[in-house]
């Protein structure tokens, strides 16, 4: 067989399953909505509807939240066809190498690599800037040596608090699905609360005249602004990550992307209701536009328990993407792509513990020593050429003779959905600077050479008839 032949393998669905036959099935809808409210409603909620109010969107940026809201529909849609025909682990990249073959589903999995480790370590280094503000709040401070990554100039060298955090996090994870999953559902619920506590109360404070002119910049803006706000709804994908441990996934697996997807949809557009109905869109142009809303109405003491909800949506982000990420590791090493170490299951606890170590080494040294801000565009290609994948994907997936008898979720109006989806995709891809194609080539150069150097030669697929 020839390399090329190899690389594009396509390995039957029942092989894969049988890969994850060690996982323990202990998720249900509930417990995978919280996992994906979490993963989405992060620092984005408390930062994205004012600063692209004030840039590009004005009061429009409503809108703007409705038009990313069709496009992430779209693609949630095919996830969740995707996790209904094929419920196992490893999301797109499992998805990708099963439907178009092992070379795209490696592509697609080194993508998401990208997004899922520097978007925590970026977090977890804005999870330490606020916690340190809270601390200061309360009379502590934190000696400058530890405060912040390695910058020797201004006497900085390390981030303890992004790298305890994230070793927090991991020992959580270690413990157990159902104990991770707890945590999280008391976190989740605690941040849509204080969510909800702004949007009742600043209700009561909005002035109708704030939203005039409703559209500042033109409908232009207004699309822009979708452009911009749709990152801000990453993070529903790593559901399908967990495929291989939800409880009757041809129907959990859809209730908990589309539910998660409506849950976040209504909470961002309120947001930004209230936020643009507070305070005049031109001075929202600020790092924490929530806290500044409160203070706007001076409401200070409320302004604490925003901080709050910051800090709790950051953390079930993270709590999210490092189980995600370790779970995509450990579908990587179970194919062979990666050391097959990585895929071993710890029969305590049921999870992959290599992986897990794996990835906290990485995030934990990003997120204490690299400065990130540079690098966390690359987090919207990553994710992008996986949308873009997975959308196309839904047509060789039906043609699968291998994958029969999906009773569960289908896209509606097949194949026009799954192409539209497709093409919204690649044009923000489009949309994205050249400095951040140029570094996004580099990463995905050294994938190649990573496996064509050593994943192909031990892949699985490959080494079995």
């Amino acid at each position: 067989m020839s390399l090329l032949s190899k690389a594009n393998r396509k390995t039957s669905l029942s092989r894969f399953i049988n890969r994850d036959e060690n996982l323990k099935r202990t998720i249900d809808t509930k417990d995978l909505i919280m996992m994906g409210v979490g993963a989405v409603i992060g620092a984005g909620i408390f930062i994205t509807p004012g600063t692209v109010a004030a840039t590009v969107a004005g009061p429009g940026v409503m809108i703007s939240f409705v038009l990313a809201t069709i496009v992430c529909t779209l693609c949630a849609m095919c996830y969740a066809e995707f996790s209904s025909a094929i419920p196992i682990t490893g999301s797109a990249y499992t998805f990708g190498n099963i439907v178009f073959g092992e070379i795209t589903g490696w592509i697609i999995g080194w993508g998401l690599i990208l997004e899922y480790m520097l978007s925590v370590a970026a977090v977890s280094a804005s999870w330490s800037s606020y916690f340190q503000s809270f601390l200061r709040g309360i009379g502590i401070t934190i000696p400058k040596a530890i405060s912040a990554n390695y910058n020797p100039g201004k006497g900085t060298y390390v981030d303890l608090i992004a790298v305890v955090i994230v070793l927090f996090i991991s020992w959580i994870l270690m413990r157990g699905v159902k104990t991770s999953a707890k945590l999280n559902d008391i976190m989740v619920i605690v941040k849509i609360a204080i969510i909800l506590i702004f949007i009742v109360v600043g209700f009561f404070f909005i002035k109708p005249g704030n939203w005039q002119p409703f559209l500042p910049f033109g409908v232009h803006g207004v699309f822009q602004g979708a452009s911009l706000v749709f990152f801000a709804y990453l993070g529903f994908d790593v559901i399908a990550s967990s495929a291989g441990e939800v409880k009757n996934p041809k129907k959990t697996m859809p209730r908990g992307i589309v539910g998660t997807l409506f849950i976040c949809t209504i909470l961002y557009i309120l947001v930004s209701v209230v936020l643009t109905g507070i305070v005049p869109y031109k001075d929202l142009n600020v790092s924490d536009p929530v806290a500044y809303a409160i203070h706007y109405i001076n409401l200070d003491k409320l302004g604490i328990l925003i901080s709050i909800g910051a800090l709790a949506g950051m953390f079930t982000m993270m709590v999210n993407m490092v189980f995600s990420s370790s779970r995509l590791i450990y579908s990587i090493g179970r194919d062979g792509l990666f050391p097959k170490k990585l895929s071993k299951i710890d029969h305590k606890t049921n999870v992959p513990k290599r992986s897990i170590v794996f990835v906290t080494i990485i995030i934990a040294f990003m997120g204490g020593f690299v400065s990130l801000d540079k690098l966390v565009s690359l987090v919207n290609i990553g994710t992008l050429v996986a949308f873009t994948f997975m959308s196309i994907g839904i047509i060789p997936l039906r043609k699968r003779k291998d994958i029969k008898n999906n009773d569960g979720f289908k896209v509606p109006w097949y194949p026009v959905l799954p192409v539209i989806s497709a093409a919204l995709c690649i044009y923000l891809l489009t949309q994205l600077s050249l400095e951040t194609w140029l570094t996004a080539i580099v990463w995905f150069v050294i994938g190649l050479i990573i496996y064509f150097g050593y994943g192909i030669k031990h892949s699985l697929s490959n080494n079995k008839t």
